[in-house]
């Protein structure tokens, strides 16, 4: 056999890579872009969404080192600057100061003068109200020739409004609920007028003295008042007050006389329309406290100074001011 039979056969065989030229590091940078992308809107949305206060405690806590941070004292605020101190304080001289060392200021409020404030503002109001109704009684022809029956005055529950009779010109029918043509007028005008204003309504009826026949054991003047004052929200109500507004309506007979020296005068007999203020509608509407009856009299600073005088429920007014 010759040489060139017993060589061996090498047989190469190339094996082929299905991966790309640069393999999958690709795939971990892309994995940390995400991230950091990830991070930074993040961050830009915890930005957004706080306030600026703590965006500055944030910022103060990073420029102030740990040091002064935690006890004060001298800090990078010396190395720096010709003028010993540093920080936001430089009347300090002994380095940057911690914020917690710097006292904040306080406020102080006298809630007794805040009290008194606000019902001085409410007197303005209410006093606003009185002058515009008499205002609108005297540019009214229908209310003006009524105008000696109607008296207003502020008390400790408000401004009052009463309708008193007069000798020959009562305002209901003698013994009866039953208003008087008149007397349905003025009330409706009056309810237009107290339909702007935000404060609660409160009705009393009084009568005079004279006993109602039959009285001791049947209908008294005790029923005769109350009639009388729920006929007067009826008209209140026909005159456009709403009926929400009124938070009270009580019959008195002729226990709060408005002439006490002559208890059968005819000024006896009449309706009283409370605009409350607060104090008055809180004790309403809880069922408690006791109404009292006012002296004008304001102090130098314009502050309402109240002389009370003890009264049952209404309020009793003084003649001789209602005389006037």
């Amino acid at each position: 056999m010759s040489e060139d039979s017993q060589r061996p056969i090498v047989i190469k065989r190339v094996k082929k890579h299905a991966g790309g030229h640069h393999g999958g590091a690709w795939k971990i940078a892309y994995a940390d872009f995400v991230t950091a992308m990830m991070a930074f809107f993040l961050l830009m949305w915890l930005l957004g969404s706080t306030t600026s206060g703590d965006l500055k405690g944030i910022a103060e806590y990073f420029q102030t080192p740990l040091k002064v941070a935690l006890s004060g004292g001298s800090g990078s605020g010396d190395s720096s600057s010709l003028i010993k101190g540093g920080g936001q304080d430089l009347t300090r001289t002994t380095g940057q100061v911690m914020h917690g060392t710097i006292q904040a200021e306080k406020k102080v409020i006298n809630l007794k003068a805040a009290e008194a404030e606000r019902v001085r503002q409410e007197r303005v109001k209410l006093r606003e109200l009185q002058d515009r109704i008499e205002s609108a009684i005297e540019a009214n022809p229908t209310l003006k020739p009524f105008r000696k029956q109607m008296l207003l005055d502020l008390t400790t529950e408000g401004l009052r409004i009463q309708i008193v009779d007069e000798q020959n010109r009562p305002m209901f029918a003698s013994g009866s609920s039953q208003l008087q043509p008149y007397t349905r007028e003025i009330l409706r005008e009056i309810g237009k007028g107290l339909n702007d204003v935000p404060q609660r309504i409160g009705i009393s009826g009084h009568t005079d003295a004279q006993a109602y026949a039959g009285g001791t054991k049947g209908y008294s003047n005790w029923e005769l008042s109350a009639d009388r004052a729920n006929a007067a929200r009826r008209e209140l109500i026909a005159g456009g007050l709403l009926d929400n507004r009124v938070l009270r309506v009580v019959g008195l007979s002729s226990a709060v006389l408005f002439d006490a020296d002559n208890p059968l005068n005819p000024i006896n007999r009449r309706i009283s329309i409370i605009v409350m203020n607060k104090k008055t509608e809180e004790a309403v509407s809880k069922d408690g406290g006791t109404i009292e009856s006012e002296a004008k009299s304001e102090s130098a600073e314009g502050n309402a100074d109240v002389d009370v005088k003890s009264e049952a429920v209404d309020g009793k007014s003084d003649a001789a001011a209602a005389k006037r």
